[in-house]
């Protein structure tokens, strides 16, 4: 296995310029501002909060007007912070905190959690490898793991060292199952469909996988001239994130870079690929990234609710398409997605498309 320099050790090794691998392409730069100033903006679009507190009401006025927003924000933006979505503070609270100490242990005791991506071994720590179009690199270290169903979890890769992180994260990965749920049900009343259709398409309870992601990203010397993940869509169906209240995650929304507020007790939520395929570009799967800066060290928590690989082709629903609205995306398994993603487009054409 190769060593791997982790950008931990990089930012704590006393270096003021960053080498050239972390360093963006011209046209990227010209983007990156200070994300504290870029954060008390008030002027211009503000992504959406979203209080799911009437998600399930008995009274069905109060539910359709709380789902009609949740479409909306889907259909329009693909990304939103829930509030009041039912996971308790301190439960939110514990995960950060076990997470936060994991990173606070060494390099040295964090590499004994290694992944090694040539063997295929995904979960554990890790550090992007250039394997993206321009062999960029980015400021960021993670921690990757399937955290539910409890019957496919390896807990033999998870961390050992804070004692409460087996238990927290595991508490949190049901409360979340159960929070997309609500969203699948209310999002497929949004298109017109039986509430339990687009859970349905997607897995269902038995093969529908979280696979969380801490993503570690160090204090940046130059954070005008990097990123802490390059701009992107999630293949997921949804994604839900909790982060340490230090900003950075920007939207591509309306041709311009809009940078997140952090909203307190919130959890942000993505709608994926997966679900906008689904739906035949109904609901967006926003183009998006995070930066990174000098002062704070932020953290987020990512968890990906994604269909099994290989078990479900992906197309949109036959509810979705008409000769005023033909197919968008072409039949594909999850895989296969990826793989087209990764291979079949580079970023930048991701970029422009998105823009045009």
């Amino acid at each position: 296995m190769v060593a791997v320099e982790r950008v931990e050790s990089l930012a704590k090794s006393g270096i003021i310029s960053i080498p050239k691998e972390y360093i963006r392409p011209k046209e990227e730069l010209e983007s990156i501002n200070d994300v504290f100033l870029e954060e008390k903006k008030e002027d211009g679009p503000q992504v959406p909060t979203i209080d799911l507190q009437n998600i399930e009401s008995e009274d069905e006025k109060i539910r359709e007007t709380c789902i009609e927003e949740l479409k909306k924000a889907a259909l329009d933006w693909g990304v939103m912070h829930l509030i009041n979505h039912g996971i308790s503070v301190d439960l939110m609270e514990r995960v950060k905190k076990a997470g936060e100490e994991f990173f606070g242990l060494s390099v040295e005791e964090k590499e004994k959690y290694a992944n090694d991506q040539a063997t295929g071994k995904i979960q554990g720590y890790g550090s992007k490898l250039a394997n993206n179009a321009c062999g960029q690199l980015e400021w960021e270290d993670y921690f990757f793991h399937l955290v539910y169903p409890e019957d496919k979890r390896d807990l033999s890769l998870w961390p050992k060292t804070p004692t409460d992180y087996i238990e927290a994260t595991s508490e949190y990965a049901k409360c979340l199952r159960l929070l997309a749920t609500k969203v699948f049900k209310a999002l497929s009343v949004g298109l017109g469909l039986e509430p339990d259709r687009l859970e349905k398409e997607v897995g269902g309870l038995e093969e529908l996988l979280l696979q969380m992601k801490i993503n570690y990203y160090p204090k940046c010397p130059q954070p005008e001239l990097a990123l802490g993940v390059e701009a992107h869509t999630d293949v997921s169906a949804l994604t839900f994130i909790l982060h340490n209240m230090v900003p950075g995650l920007q939207l591509f929304y309306e041709g311009k870079w809009v940078t997140a507020k952090c909203v307190p007790d919130s959890i942000v939520m993505h709608i994926g690929d997966t679900l906008e395929i689904l739906s035949n570009g109904k609901y967006k799967s926003i183009l998006h990234r995070g930066l990174v800066n000098k002062e704070k060290v932020r953290i987020s928590w990512a968890v990906f609710c994604e269909p099994p690989k290989d078990k479900i082709v992906l197309k949109p629903l036959p509810e979705m398409v008409s000769d005023e609205s033909p197919a968008k995306f072409p039949p594909r398994t999850f895989a296969q997605h990826i793989e087209h993603k990764l291979f079949g487009k580079e970023q930048e054409e991701l970029v422009s498309e998105k823009k045009d």
